[in-house]
C-alpha cells in the first residue's frame, strides 16, 4: 500500500497553446490535511480535476492510493471523492433520498447507507430538513448535501474544491471541524481555498501554485522559510511567492 494519499508525476496540461499546468509534482502523505493554494488561473482546478479523471494529463502521471488514475481508473477512483466549485445535486430528491442513491452507486449496503446518510445529517445540521427536496435549498445547504454524498463511501482521499464558498460561518465552523474528525480517523484532504486564514489554521502541508508550476511546498514554517519570511502570516508569505512570478510568462 502506498504511503501516499496521492501524487502527481511530473504533469503537464495544456489547452491548446495554453499550458495550464506546467510539471507540476506533488506527492500528499495520507492522514493529512493538505491546502493546494493559488491565485485565480494558477491550475488548481485543472490539476484536480486531472487527479479526478475527468481530464488526461499532457504529459505525466497522476496516482491515488499508488493507483495510476488513467491505467486503473475504476480502482483508483475507488478511493476518492471529489467537490467541485459547483456540486451537482438531484434537486427533485430529498436528501436522505441522494444520499441512498450515491451510496447505491458505491456498492455500500443500504442499511450501512442510512444510518451513514442520518449520522452526516445530523452533523451538517441538516436533520429537520431531511424530508424536503433539495431544489428547496439554499446554495450552502446544498454545498452540505453534496460534502455529505462525498463521505457516505468513507472515502481514503478527500478533495474539495472551495468547499465553504456560500457558507454562513456557522455552517463553516461545522465543516472544518467535519474534515478535522475523518483527518483524525486517518483521511487525507485535499483542499482549494481561497480563505488563506482558514489554509493557515487547519492545513498541515501547504503548497502554493502560479501558472502552473509549483513555487513551494511544505509545512508552514518551512513555506516562510522558502519565502525567507519567519514568523510571517500565510497571507503574507503567499503574497510574497506569488508576487515572484510576476516576470513568468502567461500560463
Amino acid at each position: 500500500m502506498s504511503e501516499f494519499a496521492c501524487e502527481f508525476v511530473d504533469v503537464h496540461k495544456t489547452f491548446g497553446d495554453t499550458h495550464a499546468v506546467r510539471g507540476l509534482s506533488l506527492r500528499v502523505p495520507r492522514g493529512v490535511f493538505y491546502a493546494f493554494l493559488g491565485p485565480n488561473g494558477a491550475g488548481k482546478t485543472t490539476s484536480l480535476r486531472m487527479l479526478a479523471g475527468l481530464l488526461r494529463p499532457t504529459q505525466g502521471t497522476t496516482r491515488i492510493c499508488g493507483i495510476d488514475v488513467h491505467a486503473d481508473p475504476v480502482r483508483a477512483k475507488a478511493a476518492l471523492a471529489y467537490v467541485p466549485d459547483e456540486p451537482a445535486v438531484y434537486g427533485k430528491l430529498t436528501p436522505i433520498e441522494f444520499l441512498e442513491y450515491v451510496a447505491a452507486l458505491w456498492r455500500v449496503p443500504r442499511d450501512v447507507a442510512r444510518e451513514r446518510a442520518r449520522q452526516l445529517l445530523e452533523e451538517l445540521e441538516l436533520a429537520e430538513r431531511a424530508a424536503e427536496r433539495i431544489d428547496g435549498y439554499s446554495r450552502g445547504m446544498k454545498q452540505k448535501v453534496a460534502l455529505a454524498a462525498a463521505m457516505i463511501h468513507d472515502p481514503q482521499l478527500l478533495m474539495l474544491d472551495e468547499p465553504l464558498t456560500g457558507l454562513d460561518a456557522a455552517a463553516a465552523r461545522r465543516i472544518k471541524d467535519m474534515l478535522l474528525a475523518y483527518v483524525r480517523r486517518g483521511g487525507t484532504v485535499l483542499l482549494t481555498t481561497h480563505i488563506l486564514e482558514v489554509a493557515e489554521r487547519l492545513a498541515q502541508r501547504i503548497g502554493v501554485i502560479a501558472r502552473g508550476q509549483m513555487l513551494a511546498e511544505g509545512t508552514l514554517d518551512e513555506l516562510r522559510a522558502a519565502a525567507a519570511m519567519p514568523g510571517a502570516t500565510l497571507e503574507d508569505v503567499f503574497l510574497q511567492l506569488v508576487g515572484s512570478t510576476e516576470g513568468m510568462g502567461s500560463a
